[in-house]
């Protein structure tokens, strides 16, 4: 079973999924400058600064859902919720 391990590119519009000893499972395409990830336990979570998005994407690759932010550049999961820090409105959203 894969780790979900994301390494990011910024100037491609995906994120890279490793297995815990490096090899790689596949690259995912998510929107447009994909900054800063986080896992909740089951699926990551990315900020895509540059479409004003946050993917929510499977261990598997598949994008389950996409949120309209406002320059997410900060993420986090807390154990219950996932926030992101909306730097082009100066707001928090909870998801």
């Amino acid at each position: 079973m894969a780790a979900i391990c994301g390494l990011q590119t910024r100037t491609a519009n995906n994120v890279t999924e490793l297995e815990k000893t490096g090899s790689l499972v596949g690259t995912f395409n998510v929107g447009n400058g994909p900054d800063v990830m986080t896992f909740d336990g089951a699926n990551m979570w990315v900020a895509n600064t540059y479409s004003n998005t946050v993917s929510k994407v499977s261990p598997a690759g598949v994008v389950l859902a996409t949120f309209p932010s406002s320059h997410p550049n900060g993420i986090a999961f807390d154990g219950a919720s996932v926030w992101v820090a909306n730097d082009g409105a100066g707001t928090l959203s909870k998801f």
